[in-house]
């Protein structure tokens, strides 16, 4: 698939690309005077067109109507971003499906988490715990910004002296937060997500984990799911963090952990203001690349 996308939206519409299940993403580079080096701190500008992999046994017309769909949703966040049909062009499987996986390595996060690429072999050492992800599912291993953020923060959690027993993961995704909750030593982790295709792959990532029985599932909306959980986790957009606020906030059980992310830096501070008035404290602030983390805690 090919698009264009404004250069300020371009994490965004990868992200649910490959939400969507797209196997790899490339953005193409700008052009460069030969005679000047380019500055790396300067930030992206204009449009630039984004190649999206796909496998070739899904139904093109759906694919390319859902993303449109993502689209247009994403439009309401992104100045000049066009909800348009993406265009289609087949490829040799060479292309891409094989030398994608190059890119891929076991990753570790903290001291016993490690995610890796299904294909990979890894020997586990102690009290590592491995999770095995499948980039042509859903979003890559979690090397993304705003994924890595929330690992690590889970895992710092996880580290604790009282280990958390109840997770929810709102917005999962390929239900890696939730697989790696579990995996860790969760008793109790609540998935959800609105996207049922999200929904589907998060099921197969915790089975393929072993950890279904202790993962469910679900395209309830917050705001009809009941409990309290000593980790709530919102890997979303800050707007949306913004937004589910209060549900966010209600859904902690006493001295519970509030991991935010899918925060954009320029947008921190929004997230911080819409956070400072409910009886939490914090928050304890990561950064990766152009992504911030949020870590509140609820009083006990």
């Amino acid at each position: 698939m090919q698009l264009r996308v404004p250069a300020v939206g371009l994490d965004l519409v990868c992200n649910e690309l490959m939400e969507l299940g797209c196997a790899g993403v490339t953005v193409e580079e700008r052009p460069l005077d030969t005679f000047v080096p380019p500055d790396p701190d300067e930030p992206a500008v204009g449009e630039h067109l984004i190649k999206a992999f796909f496998p070739a046994d899904q139904s093109l017309p759906t694919l390319q109507s859902r993303i449109k769909e993502r689209l247009t949703w994403l439009a309401n966040f992104v100045p000049g971003l066009a909800p348009e049909l993406p265009t289609a062009v087949p490829v040799q499987n060479e292309d891409w499906a094989e030398g994608w996986k190059q890119h891929f390595h076991p990753v570790r996060i903290g001291s016993r988490l490690v995610v890796k690429p299904s294909w990979e072999v890894f020997s586990a050492e102690g009290s590592d715990v491995v999770i095995d992800i499948d980039p042509g599912m859903a979003f890559g291993t979690g090397t993304h910004g705003t994924t890595l953020l929330c690992l690590q923060a889970l895992a710092r959690l996880f580290e604790g002296p009282a280990p958390p027993e109840k997770v929810l993961d709102v917005g999962t995704g390929s239900g890696i937060l939730s697989v790696a909750a579990a995996a860790l030593g969760a008793r109790r982790v609540l998935a959800c997500d609105i996207d049922p295709e999200a929904c589907r792959i998060a099921r197969e990532n915790a089975l393929l984990n072993g950890v279904a029985e202790r993962v469910e599932v679900t395209a309830t909306p917050l705001s009809e799911l009941p409990g309290d959980f000593d980790i709530v986790l919102a890997n979303i957009l800050a707007e949306e963090n913004i937004r589910l606020a209060p549900e966010l906030i209600g859904r902690l059980a006493p001295g519970g952990a509030l991991i935010l992310s899918g925060i954009l830096l320029e947008k921190e501070n929004l997230v911080v203001q819409a956070f400072s008035h409910p009886p939490l404290s914090g928050p304890e602030i990561t950064r990766h690349d152009e992504w911030s983390c949020l870590l509140y805690r609820a009083p006990a």
